[in-house]
C-alpha cells in the first residue's frame, strides 16, 4: 500500500493538452471502431500495461481493443488541462483520479452509468453487495458516473509507526511514548552513529512521505495530531476533521500549530532529511530501504515494515504504539482511521464516447472475480494461484521484492477498479498478514475512535454541484497558502509569530464557509443513518 495523494483538481493548469493524440471522448472519434481508449493514472512503480497478461483477458471479455494513455506523474495538473479543455477518452481509470468535485464541477462530461446498469451485471451485483458501496457511487440526485472498488481484506488504518529497534537496542535506548522522548532518541540516532557502520553523520533520524500541494496523506507530520486526540483519515487531505460532532479544519487549529512546533524543533537539530521537502516518492523509498543491510532511517510511517523498509530490513524495525504530546495527559491518544475496502471513483466514462457498448462491456469486464484478483494482485501463474474455487497470492518471483511493491510493480493493484467478492475465497499475499499484526500497537488508539461519528464520511457524501464549486474555490486560496507556510514553517521557523495573521488569512479565504457547508452534509448524513 503506497501512499495515497488524495487528487484534488484545484490547479488551474495551461499548456498543451494531454491527449492530443488520443482519439476517445471528444476527441473527433465518429464511428465505433471496437477500439476503446482508457487514460490510466498509476502509481510511480507500476509498469506498462502491455506488460500486464489480464489486459488481454479483458480485450476478450469485452470484445473490444484497449487504447492506454499512461500517466504516472503530474496528473492534478495534466487533468485540469483535459477538463477545461472538455476532452475526456472513453474511459479513465485509477483510484480517485475523477473526484467527486471534478464529477460536480463536470458532471456534463461523464456518463451516467444508473441507466446502464443491465449492460454492467457485475457493477450492479458489487453495487448490491454493500449500503456503502452504493452510497459512494450514487449523487443525492441519483446519478451514478464513478464507480468503486471493493477489496474486504484491508485493516482499519493504512498507516503504522516504525522504529528501528536494532538502533535503540544498540544504543541502551527504551521505545520513546512522548513527544520529547521521540526527540531525545532522533538526538542519539543522529549523534551516536546509530547503524553502527562507522559514519557517524550518514543517519536520518526521521523520514516522511513527500507532501503534495493538495493537503496531507498518509505517512505524513499530521499523524501526530492524534496525539493530540484529534482522529484523521488518509493522514488530514484538506484539514476537515469532526470533533464532538462538529466539523472543524486543523489548518487553523491550536494542536496543527503544536505539530508544527515540534516538527520545526526537530528539522532545526537536524533530525530530518533535508530532502524531505523536496524528494519525489521514489527517492523517500529508496532512502528507506537503506544500503544492504546498513538502515539509513530511524523513524518513519508506513504500510508494512517490508514495504517501507524492504524485505532486508525489515527485521530491524517494530511497529509503535501512537505518541502521547505530553506525558501523563488526560486526552485519550487517537490514531488515523481509513476505510481503505470501501473505495470511490476508480473508473468513469466519457459522455461522448462513440462506442458505448464497448465502453461499458469493458467497464463490467473489469470487475468479473477472476480478473479484479489480478488487477489488484497481478496475473495468474505469476502473482496468483488458482485454487479450485479459489486464489492464492503467491510471493514475490524476483526473490527481491517485498509483496507489497510487488503488487505495485506488476499491477494496477488498490489504483484499478475491482469487486473482491466475500463469497470468494482468496488466501491474501504476506503483507495484509503483516500489516494486520503490526497494526497490534494501534489498537487502543483505534479504539478510541468511533469512525461513525469521529470519521468525517468523505466517501459517502455527494456534495451538490453548487456546494462544490464553492468549497473547490474556497480551498484554492486556503491551500497555497497552508501548505506553502506548512514547507517554510518546518524548514525555516516563524509559526509562532506567523500563526495569527495566517488564520486571519484563511478565515478571509472561505475557511469558514466551507466549514459550515461540511458541517450540514455531516448532520444530513448522520440523520439518515438514524
Amino acid at each position: 500500500m503506497k501512499s495515497r495523494t488524495r487528487l484534488v483538481g484545484f490547479v488551474l493548469a495551461t499548456g498543451a493538452l494531454l491527449l492530443a493524440g488520443c482519439s476517445g471522448g471528444g476527441g473527433g472519434k465518429d464511428t465505433a471502431d471496437g477500439t476503446i481508449d482508457i487514460l490510466v493514472v498509476k502509481h510511480g512503480l507500476t509498469g506498462p500495461m502491455a506488460d500486464m497478461g489480464w489486459v488481454e483477458e479483458l480485450e476478450k471479455k469485452a470484445g473490444v481493443t484497449i487504447r492506454w494513455e499512461e500517466v504516472s506523474a503530474d496528473w492534478s495538473q495534466k487533468k485540469a488541462t483535459m477538463l477545461a479543455a472538455g476532452e475526456v477518452p472513453d474511459l479513465v481509470v485509477g483510484g480517485n483520479a475523477i473526484t467527486n468535485a471534478d464529477l460536480a464541477t463536470y458532471s456534463s462530461l461523464f456518463e451516467d452509468l444508473s441507466d446502464d446498469m443491465d449492460a454492467l451485471p457485475n457493477v450492479q451485483g458489487m453495487l448490491d453487495s454493500h449500503a456503502e458501496l452504493s452510497a459512494m457511487a450514487t449523487r443525492s440526485t441519483g446519478e451514478v458516473y464513478a464507480l468503486p472498488s471493493y477489496r474486504r481484506y484491508w485493516p482499519e488504518t493504512i498507516s503504522r509507526q516504525y522504529i528501528n529497534q536494532d538502533w535503540l537496542d544498540t544504543l541502551g535506548l527504551e521505545m520513546p511514548t512522548t513527544w520529547d522522548e521521540l526527540f531525545d532518541v532522533l538526538v542519539a540516532f543522529k549523534e551516536q552513529d546509530a547503524n553502527g557502520d562507522g559514519d557517524p553523520d550518514d543517519e536520518i533520524p526521521w523520514d516522511w512521505n513527500p507532501v503534495d500541494p493538495a493537503g496531507f496523506a498518509a505517512g505524513q507530520p499530521t499523524m501526530l495530531l492524534g496525539g493530540l486526540g484529534l482522529p484523521t483519515t488518509y493522514g488530514g487531505g484538506q484539514g476537515y476533521v469532526v470533533e464532538d460532532g462538529k466539523v472543524l479544519n486543523f489548518l487553523v487549529d491550536e494542536r496543527y500549530r503544536q505539530v508544527i512546533e515540534f516538527t520545526h524543533r526537530a528539522y532545526a537539530a537536524g533530525l530530518i532529511s533535508k530532502q524531505v521537502m523536496t524528494q519525489d516518492y521514489s527517492a523517500f523509498q529508496s532512502v528507506g530501504r537503506g544500503d544492504g543491510d546498513v538502515a539509513k532511517v530511524g523513524f518513519s510511517w508506513g504500510w508494512t515494515a517490508s514495504d517501507r523498509f524492504g524485505a532486508q530490513l525489515a527485521d530491524q524495525y517494530t511497529s509503535m504504539a501512537p505518541l502521547q504530546a505530553e506525558a501523563g495527559q488526560s486526552t485519550p491518544v487517537t490514531w488515523n482511521y481509513d476505510t481503505e475496502n470501501f473505495s470511490p471513483n476508480h473508473i468513469v466514462m466519457s459522455a461522448s464516447t462513440a462506442d458505448k457498448d464497448g465502453a461499458l462491456a469493458v467497464i463490467d469486464a473489469f470487475y468479473d472475480p477472476e480478473i479484479s484478483v489480478q488487477v489488484l494482485w497481478g496475473d495468474l501463474g505469476e502473482n496468483v494461484e488458482r485454487d479450485g474455487d479459489g486464489y492464492t497470492v503467491l510471493p514475490p518471483t524476483d526473490g527481491k521484492s517485498d509483496p507489497s511493491t510487488w503488487k505495485w510493480t506488476t499491477t494496477l493493484a488498490d489504483a484499478g477498479p475491482h469487486w473482491i467478492r466475500d463469497d470468494v475465497d482468496v488466501e491474501p499475499p504476506a503483507d495484509l498478514a503483516e500489516a494486520v499484526e503490526q497494526s497490534e500497537p494501534l489498537r487502543e488508539a483505534l479504539g478510541n475512535v468511533d469512525p461513525g461519528t469521529d470519521i468525517y464520511p468523505f466517501k459517502y457524501v455527494n456534495i451538490s454541484t453548487e456546494d462544490q464549486s464553492t468549497i473547490t474555490l474556497n480551498d484554492t486560496t486556503v491551500l497555497n497558502l497552508a501548505m506553502t507556510a506548512f514547507g517554510r514553517w518546518v524548514t525555516e521557523g516563524g509559526v509562532e509569530e506567523e500563526w495569527d495573521d495566517y488564520v486571519a488569512q484563511l478565515e478571509g479565504a472561505g475557511l469558514p464557509q466551507n466549514v459550515e457547508i461540511y458541517q450540514r452534509y455531516y448532520d444530513e448524513y448522520q440523520a439518515s443513518r438514524s
